[in-house]
């Protein structure tokens, strides 16, 4: 099971009251950069829906993920690159199947400002952090561990996807996760969530959280802003500042 499994490597359960403050962040997005690992998907799947001296148009890393962080869907995203409307289409059944793959999941790097933070974090006893994440956990464990994240997080603060759990929309799934995450840990003064799509906004809104989106991530301002949280700022460093300022509990993270 997976708490079983992260029993091996967080801390043992503390106390905690209701003089707490608790943040929940996303996994990509505010701590992961994913950039990388989408990219190289792209061309993998440009590649293979190509025809034999098909002309293609690839997309920069920087064009991408432009067109991307807005939104565009994968088939139009196939389209731009000189796909046809029917190789769109499987372009994006091989992108949607491939995305969270173990093999691409080795291009992902923590994002170092993010790491700074978790560990400021970390340093004080009234701040009781959580991940929520729709990685499932076996697409979880490798980066916790090969990147020396798993020292942030115990093993009842982590909510993510069980390896047999079916898969429905990610505002669905987060939503669920924050619900079964709020019911099961004790109550908190103040509970913020950090997050980078509109999946964490809905969420957060839905169970009356406070939501701050970060720019770090997979979806750019305008599409953030559609959704309406509470603040939009540039990364997880900047959230925790915000949370900082507009907290009860300002002085404790300062």
């Amino acid at each position: 099971m997976i708490r079983d499994s992260l029993q091996l490597f967080t801390k043992a359960p503390v106390h905690r009251d209701e003089s707490m403050l608790r943040i929940f962040t996303d996994f990509d997005g505010p701590i992961m950069d994913v950039s990388e690992r989408y990219y190289q998907v792209y061309l993998w799947c440009l590649k293979q829906c190509q025809q034999p001296h098909q002309a293609t148009k690839v997309l920069s890393k920087s064009e991408f993920w432009q067109l991307k962080r807005a939104f565009v869907r994968e088939s139009k995203i196939g389209q731009i690159s000189g796909l046809t409307p029917e190789q769109g289409r499987k372009f994006a059944l091989l992108r949607r199947e491939n995305i969270h793959s173990l093999p691409y999941l080795v291009y992902d790097r923590p994002i170092p400002s993010a790491v700074a933070t978790l560990e400021r974090l970390q340093d004080s006893d009234d701040v009781d952090l959580g991940v929520i994440t729709m990685r499932r956990w076996r697409e979880l464990e490798i980066p916790l561990e090969q990147n020396r994240l798993k020292r942030f997080f115990r093993c009842d603060r982590c909510y993510c996807l069980q390896n047999d759990d079916p898969k429905n929309t990610d505002t669905e799934d987060k939503t669920r996760l924050m619900k079964r995450a709020l019911t099961e840990l004790p109550p908190v003064r103040e509970t913020w969530m950090i997050g980078d799509t509109e999946a964490d906004i809905v969420a957060a809104k839905t169970h009356d959280v406070r939501a701050i989106a970060v720019l770090s991530g997979i979806r750019d301002r305008d599409r953030l802003q559609q959704f309406e949280p509470d603040y939009i700022v540039q990364d997880l460093a900047a959230a925790v500042a915000l949370i900082s300022e507009r907290s009860t509990f300002s002085k404790l993270l300062l």
